[in-house]
């Protein structure tokens, strides 16, 4: 983390506030609690608030509010003590089919990791996951705390198709594919949820901050769970949970 925050300049009418340089929970803890008291000030003229790993991207109206005046709000948020996190936090379960044609590259990481497929299964679902940042396209999840056991390089060439719900591993991070699109990460399984709706308000259910645990399911489990998404007829495991009761 910087000993202070950076301020960057993105186009006339929004800014980058920079907190570090890596990947870190006390970075991402900071980033939460300015996003959180921003959202409470309800400061007209800001659009839109976008966290990331190690940043803040805040779009706003100028003709309503002035950079200078929105680096003056943020300087006195990051001054907040992120200590004072709620303890509380959503935890959101992922059912998720794993190998075969589901994860077809399951294989790759058991074997990276000179370990069994199973083994894979057990480690991977044997994490809460933070979710640190929602990425590229509309509801994709990047998620921390992988762990190194079964880290695995992306692969050497790019699918040109993914499908949508597809869970895979890019180094030492997981996600998840809410759309079908191409992609260069291991692919070792599939949920059968719908990550990205656009029939559903909001579209997508994950937020940046929510913990993600993926919990192995059959191919019997997988369809039905499948045939009620599509019937609109499941509900999503949110449950609200004490920091202290993750497995991270």
């Amino acid at each position: 983390m910087y000993n202070k925050v950076k301020f960057l300049n993105a186009g006339d009418s929004a800014l980058v506030m920079e907190f570090g340089n890596e990947i870190a929970k006390d970075i991402n803890a900071k980033i939460a609690t300015v996003v959180e008291n921003l959202k409470k000030k309800k400061v007209d003229g800001i659009l839109d608030i976008l966290p990331t790993y190690r940043s803040i991207l805040i779009n706003y109206n100028p003709m309503k509010i002035s950079h200078s005046e929105i680096v003056d709000i943020l300087t006195e948020l990051s001054k907040l003590n992120s200590s004072n996190q709620s303890d509380d936090v959503r935890l959101i379960e992922i059912p998720t089919i794993y190998g075969g044609e589901y994860g077809l590259d399951i294989k790759n990481v058991a074997e990276h990791a000179g370990m069994s497929e199973k083994e894979v299964v057990k480690i991977h679902t044997g994490t809460d996951y933070l979710v640190y940042m929602m990425g590229f396209m509309p509801g994709f999840t990047y998620l921390g705390g992988l762990d190194e056991r079964i880290a695995t390089p992306r692969l050497k060439s790019p699918r040109l198709k993914i499908e949508a719900g597809s869970v895979g591993i890019a180094a030492n991070q997981t996600g998840m594919y809410p759309l079908e699109s191409p992609g260069g990460w291991q692919l070792i399984g599939r949920t059968p949820l719908k990550l990205y709706d656009d029939t559903k308000e909001p579209p997508v259910f994950i937020q940046a901050g929510d913990y993600i645990r993926y919990v192995s399911i059959d191919q019997k489990q997988y369809d039905k769970i499948k045939n009620e998404v599509e019937n609109g007829t499941y509900k999503v495991s949110i449950k609200k949970v004490k920091r202290g009761d993750l497995h991270e």
